[in-house]
């Protein structure tokens, strides 16, 4: 969220950055943001006068009664003020949880380099990687191609969990894993801690990664009876696994890469691109996350795009980055790039993502940092996140750029040490 203090001394400077977002929801939270902190701190300055007379009116009274001179009438009058500051303090309770609800609301600010725009229509190209592949046949698209190698069951998938779920089979199970691992050895040897974060978080860890927590049971799925939902993706356990910790100076930046199934609802995606991998419920990511000083995020911001463009040049895919539009860019991100890959009806879709949240996430978290051990806390730190690869779109991107005309599919040879064989199907 964002700092109130922000809201306070720049209203305008917050009010034309929201504009950008194309949203006027986030204007009417701003317009009442700001309306509610001056009654809060109306309130709170009186709260402050009635606490300062009061203990005026006690050492008043114990002056008189020392003096041996009447104190009925004073003593009247300090005897009112306790429930005036119990009622008014109700009140500013009141309002402190309604401010915090409309930070939670309002999105963050978005960096001057982001384009504005309405909607993904707007977003910018940055960078084309590679080359389209040349096919002497009409391409296939990965599900028909699955399909026929039998290494796909959507039916029985949907059967026993629903739409949206399939059965991965034979080698397409091992490519997954190989995925999963060869990111994993390129992240660890660009020091990133691995980290294998739990399935499940509760609603405080959430609500403290996500950009408007209200909308978070359109996102996710929870379960009955507990405050548990499974994670989205491993940003969330591992951005919040430092919650109302303060790290040192000096062990910054802190750099995780999390493996972990994720679980999403999808809501509000019928319509869009949803054959076979692409959109799912269920799906395997290998994610980048990082801790930081604000001074460094930007740097930082550029060395995780780094990493997820050379993880797709290294498996040879041909694939585009694209910076989101202000109307399109999510309320936690200050900025976010996409990568994009090719696929065989000739179309760029969304395979990761790289975001600069600055102190959003931390903020609502209480994640600061200080100097060193027994110095005054600095501030909050900042976090990013960034998918180094998901393994179902980044099997789409394989799977339909480098597909045979017999039907077969060729591993990418980075991966063949990892697989163990060089083709899904049989190479005639």
């Amino acid at each position: 969220m964002l700092d109130i203090k922000l809201v306070r001394e720049n209203p305008e400077l917050v009010r034309k950055n929201l504009e950008k977002r194309n949203n006027p929801e986030n204007l009417v939270f701003l317009k009442e943001l700001i309306e509610t902190d001056k009654k809060w701190r109306s309130i709170t300055s009186e709260v402050n006068l009635l606490r300062k007379k009061r203990n005026e009116l006690s050492s008043e009274i114990a002056k008189l009664k020392k003096e041996k001179k009447p104190v009925a009438q004073i003593l009247r009058e300090a005897e009112k003020i306790p429930e005036k500051i119990k009622d008014l303090e109700v009140h500013q309770k009141q309002l402190e949880e309604k401010e915090r609800d409309l930070l939670f609301k309002i999105p963050n600010m978005l960096h001057d380099s982001v384009p504005t725009g309405k909607d993904s229509a707007q977003n910018k190209v940055l960078k084309l990687f590679g080359k389209k592949p040349k096919f002497d046949f009409v391409p296939k698209s990965h599900l028909e191609i699955l399909q026929n190698l039998k290494m796909i069951d959507q039916e029985r998938a949907t059967k026993v969990a629903g739409n949206s779920f399939v059965y991965l089979k034979g080698d397409l199970v091992f490519l997954d894993m190989a995925i999963q691992r060869f990111a994993l050895d390129f992240l660890k040897k660009k020091g990133f801690e691995i980290v294998y974060p739990p399935l499940m978080i509760n609603k405080t860890a959430y609500q403290g990664m996500i950009g408007n927590p209200f909308d978070f049971m359109e996102a996710s799925y929870k379960l009955e009876g507990e405050d548990l939902f499974l994670n989205p993706t491993a940003e969330y356990p591992i951005g919040s696994m430092f919650e109302n910790e303060i790290f040192n100076k000096s062990d910054l930046p802190k750099k995780v890469c999390g493996v972990a199934t994720s679980f999403r609802r999808e809501v509000g995606t019928h319509g869009k691109y949803a054959k076979g991998l692409f959109r799912m419920h269920h799906f395997n990511k290998v994610e980048q996350f990082i801790f930081c000083l604000p001074e460094d995020s930007w740097k930082l911001f550029e060395e995780l795009q780094r990493n997820s463009e050379t993880l797709y040049e290294i498996l040879g895919l041909h694939f585009r980055t694209v910076v989101l539009c202000s109307g399109d860019t999510g309320a936690k991100a200050s900025e976010t790039i996409d990568i994009e890959a090719w696929m065989a009806d000739g179309e760029f879709r969304e395979v990761g993502s790289n975001s600069n949240c600055l102190d959003y996430q931390a903020r609502r978290l209480g994640i600061r940092y200080r100097e060193g051990e027994g110095k005054p806390v600095s501030g909050f730190i900042h976090t990013l996140n960034n998918t180094a690869l998901a393994t179902s779109r980044t099997m789409i991107a394989i799977i339909e750029q480098y597909q045979q005309k017999d039907g077969s599919v060729e591993i990418p040879k980075a991966l063949r040490s990892y697989t163990g064989f060089d083709f899904l199907g049989t190479k005639k």
